[in-house]
């Protein structure tokens, strides 16, 4: 499997996962983690306790940015990135993921499992007894590549900073090679534990930060697959919507909702005039 697979795991502030995680696999397969949290003390944890893993902290430049930068070491074939807080990542695992791939004779972008705890409204999945089933997006929290065909695809897109960023590789992909749900594979995600904040302000902070580049990432995502006319047509009316809730808010005196449909304005209109996701924590 050394030779065959490596595994990837993106994290950021989520030290006991990203530990908890690697017991399972550590010395079974390759493992690369990218940390964009500037977490020394991981860093450190890892090198005395798991040599055989190699670990790199780089600046945060989002979700898409780090799996670029990660696959520039993959030395093996196939890679598999996940997001700490998956459950089910195992030996066998990872071999069926490595068979399905030789059995599609890698003629795939990218291969996802089944998500046992997904919520059906926001998680379309294929229909549980097809055992390979072509999917046109799949979920960023578990993606499986063949090295050669990700640069083929010219990796992701770094202008996402958060959100969007696999919906563009899918379909992307899809358009080249087929994506697929590998349904034999069964795992959880357990959503929003990636990343351990400690305090109710540092929460808030990060909710800030998730409002702004979800809008910011949708509009960016409709202006390049589907133009800039089309995309204005499509967001007029959730601009009007947005002002509607920011005075209602105000009239109502409910400052949360009238900070959230703030923040989400001012995402949006970022993303119309062109700007960068510049937004951070610190920004906050």
């Amino acid at each position: 499997m050394n030779k065959e697979i490596t595994l990837v795991l993106l994290t950021h502030k989520s030290k006991n996962l990203v530990e908890n995680f690697i017991k399972k696999i550590y010395g079974k397969v390759k493992i690369l983690i990218i940390d964009n949290s500037d977490d020394h003390n991981l860093k450190k944890d890892i090198e005395l306790n798991y040599p055989l893993i190699d670990i790199y902290i780089i600046e945060n430049k989002g979700y898409g940015n780090a799996i670029n930068f990660g696959s520039k070491f993959i030395q093996t074939e196939y890679f598999l990135i996940c997001n700490p807080d998956i459950d089910g990542i195992n030996l066998i695992t990872l071999l069926d993921f490595v068979n399905a791939a030789k059995k599609l004779k890698n003629n795939f972008s990218v291969l996802g499992p089944r998500f046992l705890n997904a919520n059906p409204k926001s998680h379309k999945q294929s229909k549980d007894n097809n055992g390979i089933s072509e999917m046109k997006f799949l979920s960023g929290a578990c993606m499986f590549f063949n090295k050669k065909n990700f640069y083929n695809l010219g990796g992701f897109d770094e202008n996402f900073f958060l959100y969007f960023e696999e919906n563009d590789f899918c379909l992307r992909s899809h358009k080249i090679n087929k994506n697929y749900q590998i349904n034999f594979i069964k795992i959880k995600h357990n959503v929003g534990n990636s990343v351990i904040t400690k305090n109710s302000q540092e929460q808030k902070k990060l909710k800030n930060l998730r409002t702004w580049h979800f809008i910011w990432s949708k509009y960016y995502y409709h202006k390049k697959h589907y133009g800039f006319l089309l995309s204005i047509i499509y967001f007029i009316p959730i601009i009007f919507r947005i002002i509607f809730r920011i005075f209602f808010s105000k009239l109502t005196n409910n400052p949360e909702n009238l900070e959230k449909y703030k923040i989400r304005l001012n995402g949006l209109i970022n993303s119309i005039c062109g700007k960068k996701s510049h937004k951070r924590l610190d920004e906050n």
